[in-house]
């Protein structure tokens, strides 16, 4: 019996992938009476839970703490030299993601939806046929559909990088060992935090990056000032390389560069973006097309080219932020519902959890003045915030665009220590499109380093 003969199960919705969209609007669907089915293939409560966002900031807590102890003689106290205990970090990691893990599952079935561990594959609109993780087949057919499948670590076509067996964002967090020397291919947000990281438990860690600087997405200025820190905790950095071959020696990896240097290591990992998981999902029968890349094509709503079917997160070329994907999730079930929510104009948060931190929204200085409009820059040594000086943790530099017309703040990034935390204050401030005057002028608690806003508006360079 072939799957379109097989007995069907209708319900009201069906999600394929259990990320941060698709496991929370199948649970307030379930929870409002409507029939729910979620397929998710293995990681209970998605790639952020399990091999993402919170094992690797899980991960930065743990780095930040040896770097702050093999300063402590500056805050007084003598700590003595810190050693990582491998079992003890990657039980730390574990416990928390565990316990994570078994939160979202009770909560999965406590909001009465039928959560199914297995492998969808769409033989029909709207249709898929299931094979299960304990064996058997389902056939199931949601009156609306959402496609959450994710992303999976891309391998970069480089000559012998896939055969020497590249640690990824998520196979390095299973912390089999600290390499004593760690090679990372990609500049960007996830390598440098791994960077930043392993160079904390005691690697030499060695960054390889093809563009001209760090962070291309950033303005040069941010990016150097990071790159300044990063060398000072022991990072070394190489920009404007390429990669010619990767050779596996045994223990050792040698990574042969264009200009004829040759770098050896322990370890070798691949921070070069994320492929989207939909190559064996059979989209074709269901009518959803795909980009050139394999990302489901979306119009702003988050509709595919098929009826009732949607796509959420990073499957569907988001921004890949666990944010984003829950934000994705409002705006699917105001449409299911009959309404006409957009992604057009969101202003969307960046965090690099290094150590100091980056955060970042709207335009860069270098986006801003693209845009032909008049601006005004402000800049802020973090050195002259009070509550930096007693964190005895005085790196870093805050910037900020305004609109020289209308003082609306156009974008900000804050390098500098909890970073991510006082984004939201400027972050708000946009939504509410306040002029920078409220920020500048506004009384701020003593001694914080929100309050460091304050002065930031008030320190133009221009």
């Amino acid at each position: 019996m072939n799957a379109a003969e097989e007995l069907v199960e209708d319900v009201d919705l069906l999600v394929v992938g259990g990320g941060k969209a698709g496991k929370t609007l199948a649970m307030d669907t379930a929870r409002a009476g409507g029939r729910v089915v979620m397929v998710e293939r293995g990681m209970i409560g998605g790639t952020c839970i399990n091999v993402a966002c919170i094992p690797t900031k899980t991960l930065v807590t743990s780095a930040r703490l040896a770097r702050r102890a093999g300063s402590a003689e500056s805050l007084g106290l003598r700590l003595g030299t810190p050693r990582v205990d491998l079992e003890l970090l990657r039980a730390h990691k574990d416990g928390v993601v565990s316990d994570m893990v078994e939160l979202n599952h009770r909560q999965f079935l406590d909001s009465g939806m039928d959560f199914v561990l297995g492998t969808a594959r769409f033989v029909a609109e709207r249709t898929v046929e299931i094979h299960l993780n304990d064996g058997g087949r389902r056939v199931v057919r949601g009156t609306d559909v959402v496609i959450n499948t994710g992303t999976t670590p891309h391998i970069a076509a480089i000559p012998g990088l896939a055969e020497a067996e590249p640690l990824t964002s998520e196979s390095i967090m299973d912390l089999r060992r600290v390499p004593d020397r760690l090679l990372v291919l990609g500049g960007g947000y996830v390598g440098l935090e791994f960077a930043h990281m392993f160079a904390a438990f005691g690697s030499r860690v060695t960054v390889l990056e093809r563009g001209p600087h760090l962070l291309r997405s950033e303005d040069r200025d941010i990016a150097t000032a990071l790159a300044e820190y990063l060398r000072e905790d022991g990072v070394e950095l190489i920009a404007d390389v390429t990669v010619k071959e990767v050779v596996r020696e045994r223990q050792t990896v040698r990574v042969l560069l264009e200009d004829g240097r040759t770098l050896t290591a322990d370890d070798i990992l691949a921070a070069t973006g994320r492929d989207p998981v939909t190559r064996d999902l059979g989209l074709e029968a269901a009518g959803v097309r795909t980009d050139d890349r394999g990302f489901v094509r979306v119009d702003d709503r988050l509709a595919t080219d098929a009826p009732h079917t949607w796509a959420v997160g990073d499957v569907a070329g988001s921004p890949q932020f666990t944010h984003v994907s829950l934000d994705d999730y409002r705006i699917v079930k105001a449409n299911i519902a009959g309404g006409a929510r957009s992604t057009a104009g969101r202003l969307v948060p960046w965090n690099l959890f290094t150590d100091p931190e980056l955060a970042r929204v709207g335009l860069t200085e270098e986006q801003a003045r693209a845009t032909g409009r008049p601006i005004r820059v402000a800049k802020l040594p973090v050195k002259a915030i009070p509550r930096a000086r007693t964190l005895r943790d005085t790196r870093g530099l805050w910037k900020a665009v305004v609109d020289r017309d209308t003082e609306q703040i156009l974008g900000a990034a804050l390098l500098g220590p909890e970073s991510a935390e006082v984004l939201s204050v400027v972050q708000t401030a946009m939504w509410a499109e306040m002029p920078f005057t409220r920020l500048r002028d506004g009384m701020i608690a003593h001694p914080t380093m929100a309050e460091g806003l304050n002065a930031l508006f008030a320190s133009w360079v221009d």
